[in-house]
């Protein structure tokens, strides 16, 4: 039988980088993950999607004067459903203050605009698991 692929959900926490998310689950999808896409901004709608989608993995993207606290929240939601094994990760443009409060609440690492599809498909393949 076939190993089960790493299955991600890729959204944003308000107006995010629209296209580097697209060009991210190309790449992810290439990579051999199962990338699951959404509009969806509201914590509480991006774990719903994520448990309905069993997925792995959330990543999210951000834009300066984002509200950070959203992480907090899909945390807690993640909790409260018992999937705390889904991880989070967040990349974009983020002020450089808010990297260690997001990391502090459970998101696993950050990605700065300008990272490399190479480097986040490596950095997925090592850290995400099923």
């Amino acid at each position: 039988m076939a190993e089960r692929k790493i299955r991600i959900l890729l959204g944003r926490l308000g107006e995010g980088h629209k296209e580097a998310l697209l060009n991210l689950a190309k790449s992810l999808g290439d990579a051999g993950f199962e990338v699951i896409y959404t509009e969806l901004q509201e914590p509480e709608a991006l774990v719903n999607s994520a448990l309905q989608e069993s997925v792995d993995h959330i990543g999210i993207t951000t834009l300066p004067g984002a509200d950070i606290d959203a992480f907090a929240e899909l945390r807690r939601i993640l909790k409260e459903e018992a999937s705390e094994h889904i991880t989070i990760t967040a990349g974009g443009i983020l002020d450089e203050e808010d990297i260690p409060k997001i990391k502090a609440m459970g998101v696993m690492e950050f990605f700065p605009k300008g990272t490399s599809l190479r480097d986040l498909t490596s950095w997925a393949r090592e850290h995400i698991k099923s």
